[in-house]
């Protein structure tokens, strides 16, 4: 009965030192976490629309059409004096976790680009979606609500053995894109 109450207590101390020193560790690295998490957007952003866009976030967001895609931030793309486009970080579930994408539309109401932010999917299978030869079949692709895989009847070449991400993807495209250019004609920037 010692031995056990003894085991018992060494556990319960190694246990409170390991969570003790995530805690610090957290702290420590929380500031250096949200300016990379920054840092990807603005890059992200930029790829999109290209280096001479200016974005500033959009407080009051766009409403997405379909209960599965959440949309978490918004940001109004210029050139110049002119709005360009929108931006939309939108999120649903993939394979086995949360997908998150930022999904550009011009305004002429094409898809500008698609940069997935966040995929935790299986490696080497639904993590390709994070690749530019899978979210670069989004450019140019009219915000229509048309946007599919080929297995559905669509124009996007779903990630072999990975068909559930890659119309994951096409949701987030699709909805983003519907509520982008919503929100372009109500700005009356939708030529």
């Amino acid at each position: 009965m010692k031995s056990i109450l003894k085991l018992a207590l060494s556990l319960m101390v190694f246990a409170t030192v390991a969570c003790v020193g995530l805690a610090f560790v957290y702290e420590g690295t929380k500031e250096q976490i949200s300016v990379n998490q920054s840092a990807k957007l603005n890059n992200a952003l930029k790829e999109i629309f290209g280096e001479d866009a200016e974005s500033d976030e959009i407080t009051d967001l766009p409403i997405s059409s379909n209960n599965a895609v959440t949309f978490t931030a918004a940001y109004r793309v210029k050139k110049g004096n002119a709005v360009t486009g929108i931006a939309l970080t939108a999120q649903d579930t993939g394979f086995s976790d949360i997908l998150e994408a930022l999904v550009g539309i011009g305004s002429d109401g094409k898809i500008v680009g698609v940069r997935v932010l966040k995929d935790t999917d299986t490696p080497g299978l639904g993590a390709k979606a994070a690749l530019p030869a899978f979210y670069g079949q989004f450019a140019g692709m009219a915000a229509n609500g048309t946007i599919k895989v080929t297995k559905d009847g669509g124009a996007v070449e779903a990630i072999t053995a990975a068909t559930i991400t890659s119309r994951a993807v096409s949701l987030l495209v699709n909805t983003a894109g519907d509520a982008g250019k919503k929100w372009l004609a109500a700005e009356g920037a939708l030529k």
